[in-house]
């Protein structure tokens, strides 16, 4: 077995297939990330990185190219075991957090664990343990709206744990904070993922932020390259 949690291999992606105008995103991207790795995925908007961590995560298919995840090869897979290996082994934190706002802190981070087959006891039990972590046990009967931003994006942070995943994925995930507050949910994040011995690939603009990441990789041109 390999010390790979992820590995993308050749992958191509392009939109437009065969029409005038066709957009090639991406193009021989290649990248490995290894059990307990943290990687920063840098490149300006619009190069394609929500493209790569949407195909890294399952929720798209590369053109060609592979996609595996602790060395199972996940094109191979019917459409129903990717639905399940998306669920059980992967989190995904987006730059905006996405809680539903009828449902407080809590049970933003209860419901998707339920939907997963735990009790409710249980549920509610790893919920008030992340939200304790990234210190906002406080807010835990809030709703969304009743939060500030990064009080927000730190239950964003518990809710994409909430399962246990294996691979964190996240796109821009203090990019809609102030620069203070994202320094500070940032180590946030970096305290649940290094507790929980997580591989991550976290794309950011923030390259004070990328450097406190095991590596950076740059995508330009459609390829992965070190930074």
């Amino acid at each position: 077995m390999s010390d790979a949690m992820l590995r993308l291999t050749a992958v191509r992606k392009a939109y437009n297939h065969g029409k005038p105008g066709e957009i090639t995103v991406l193009k021989d991207a290649g990248i490995e990330v290894a059990k307990g790795e943290v990687v920063a995925l840098v490149a300006p908007s619009g190069a394609g990185k929500s493209t790569l961590l949407h195909i890294a995560g399952l929720l798209d298919t590369p053109d060609s190219g592979l996609v595996q995840i602790a060395d199972t090869e996940m094109s191979a897979l019917s459409d129903k075991r990717r639905t399940e290996a998306r669920r059980r082994d992967i989190g995904f934190i987006y730059q905006f957090h996405h809680l539903l706002p009828e449902f407080t802190a809590l049970e933003n981070i209860v419901l998707p664990q339920l939907a997963n087959g735990v009790s409710q006891a249980d549920a509610r039990g790893r919920a008030m343990g992340l939200l304790e972590q990234v210190g906002v046990a406080g807010r835990a009967q809030h709703r969304p709206a009743a939060m500030s931003g990064g009080e927000q994006q730190r239950v964003a942070f518990c809710r994409a744990l909430a399962n246990s995943p294996r691979l964190l994925l996240a796109d821009e995930p203090t990019g809609n904070l102030d620069p203070a507050t994202s320094d500070q949910v940032f180590g946030a994040l970096m305290t649940l993922v290094r507790a929980t011995g997580l591989s991550a690939l976290i794309a950011t603009h923030n390259m004070q932020l990328a450097a406190r990441m095991d590596r950076m990789v740059r995508l330009v041109d459609g390829t992965l390259q070190p930074a």
